[in-house]
């Protein structure tokens, strides 16, 4: 279970990897190939390998994903709460080991470091496919967390290597090109794989998809073996852990970089449970779901989580709609104000029609509240504490996505046992889902009512720098206006 099984929000292309590095691994980037093909940056033989593979493997994880959720909702009488504990031992292994695993991939060759993660991670993947196998496709929690939560360690490892691969890959002048259709390939995995999913599900079971899954890992190991080694990277004298405070300090002590921190915060702590609790929903929620057959129930989760991948393509469509002058201190919050009203919206509907809709739309805003927020600090950081910085980040995000469906769930749980109706857990999962809406909705126009300029690394003095208090002009970005 690769990257979107544990990652379901970041870009995939967030460095992790140390700053002292960097240019090593620019350096190593295949030479400049001034000729042009109608395969773009594709042509490029060991990214588009790794492109494909890639392709797949998140295919096979997002069904994964399908799989481990739909056993945990149906096989316990308190789905929100199962699905809390489900999301903390996805993610917070990168929480307490991002940091750790960034360090090590500063020392060790990262081909080889990429081979063994990923073969454990298919290793992990098979052990998932035998115990569904052996307990009739319904193994324990525990047995499943368990492998999630090691799942989670392996990827804690993996990611530092993996997101540094690109650039060794293409030439520099290519990067950006390669890193959209790195990031369309995850969320076309998006569509494909839960759409997919949901009807293997309905069909054969979870075995299935795990199976799958395991042998997704096949074509990605296949193609990191061939491409050029990496050698280790040069060790540094600075004391890891008087860096990593410096990379704090900048985070937390300059205005900008806080104000897009907290924005990533606060979004992937309130929107987490959204995609967390969808199955449950399903199962607890939608009058058209509620009481259908199990297999049908199946078939329309995976097709759910297909709809918020689209709404994710879509996203990367819309963007080039988005005008180039409305800065990324008003598109943040903008984004983040979508996404908030999308998921209150969803919380409040029984109707599966509205539900997708909602989904739909929350897509889009998804995409442009992570994306824009990561793009902002990565413009901000400077080149020496970039790795630094993003690995921060990255730990944050994990751990805000992990604990946030913990506590939802748990309130969800609590709301529900003191219902007096016969479907208390579905009012508990929409009034704590509708909650986490709601506080989106009401940060998000705090942060457009009194932007942070520094967002966009503007100073006082600078044009367009205003501070002024409103609601209005954080929407319009009139300031910003060509002509202002």
């Amino acid at each position: 279970m690769d990257g979107p099984s544990t990652t379901q929000a970041p870009p995939p292309e967030v460095s992790i990897a140390s700053d002292e590095t960097e240019a090593t691994e620019a350096a190593v980037a295949v030479p400049e190939q001034p000729q042009r093909s109608r395969l773009g940056v594709l042509r490029h033989r060991h990214y588009r390998n790794i492109w494909l593979g890639q392709f797949g493997s998140s295919i096979g994880g997002w069904m994964e994903s399908v799989g481990v959720a739909w056993i945990i909702n149906i096989t316990t009488d308190r789905p929100a709460l199962a699905l809390g504990y489900l999301a903390v031992a996805q993610l917070s292994p990168m929480m307490v080991l991002g940091i750790p695993g960034g360090l090590l991939a500063d020392r060790v060759n990262r081909k080889m470091l990429l081979l063994v993660t990923q073969g454990i991670m298919m290793l992990i993947a098979a052990a998932l496919a035998v115990a569904s196998y052996v307990f009739n496709q319904a193994p324990s929690h525990s047995l499943l967390i368990g492998l999630i939560a090691l799942n989670g360690v392996a990827m804690a490892f993996n990611a530092p290597a993996w997101q540094v691969l690109t650039p060794r890959l293409v030439p520099r002048e290519e990067l950006t090109n390669a890193i959209f259709l790195n990031g369309l390939q995850f969320n076309l995995a998006r569509v494909i794989g839960p759409a997919l999913g949901g009807l293997l599900l309905s069909w054969q079971g979870p075995t299935a998809l795990f199976a799958i899954n395991t042998l997704s890992f096949v074509g990605v190991l296949i193609a990191i073996s061939s491409t050029p080694n990496t050698p280790t990277p040069p060790r540094v004298a600075a004391s890891v852990w008087a860096r990593t405070r410096e990379a704090l300090a900048f985070v937390l002590a300059s205005r900008g970089p806080r104000a897009a921190f907290l924005a990533i915060i606060v979004f992937g702590l309130f929107s987490a449970p959204l995609m967390r609790f969808l199955p449950a929903f399903i199962t607890e929620v939608f009058d058209q779901t509620r009481d259908a057959p199990k297999h049908t129930q199946e078939i329309v989760f995976g097709w759910l989580l297909a709809v918020m991948g689209i709404g994710a393509v879509l996203g990367v469509v819309f963007m080039r709609w988005v005008p180039k002058w409305y800065p990324k201190h008003h598109f943040i919050p903008a984004s983040i104000l979508g996404g908030g009203i999308c998921i209150a919206l969803f919380s409040a509907t029984t109707s599966i029609y509205f539900a997708a809709a909602a989904l739909l739309c929350c897509g889009i805003f998804w995409l442009w509240a992570f994306n824009s927020a990561f793009a902002a600090m990565q413009l901000l950081v400077p080149d020496h504490m970039r790795g630094r910085v993003m690995s921060v980040l990255n730990v944050a995000v994990f751990g805000a996505m992990a604990i946030g469906p913990l506590i939802a769930g748990g309130a969800g749980e609590a709301i529900g046992g003191h219902s007096e109706s016969g479907d208390g857990s579905g009012i508990g999962l929409q009034v704590s889902v509708g909650a986490t809406g709601l506080i989106l909705t009401v940060a998000a126009l705090i942060m457009l009512a009194w932007r942070t300029p520094e967002v966009d690394g503007l100073r006082p003095g600078d044009p367009g720098y205003d501070r002024t208090p409103g609601l209005i002009a954080g929407l319009t970005a009139r300031a910003h206006r060509p002509g202002k």
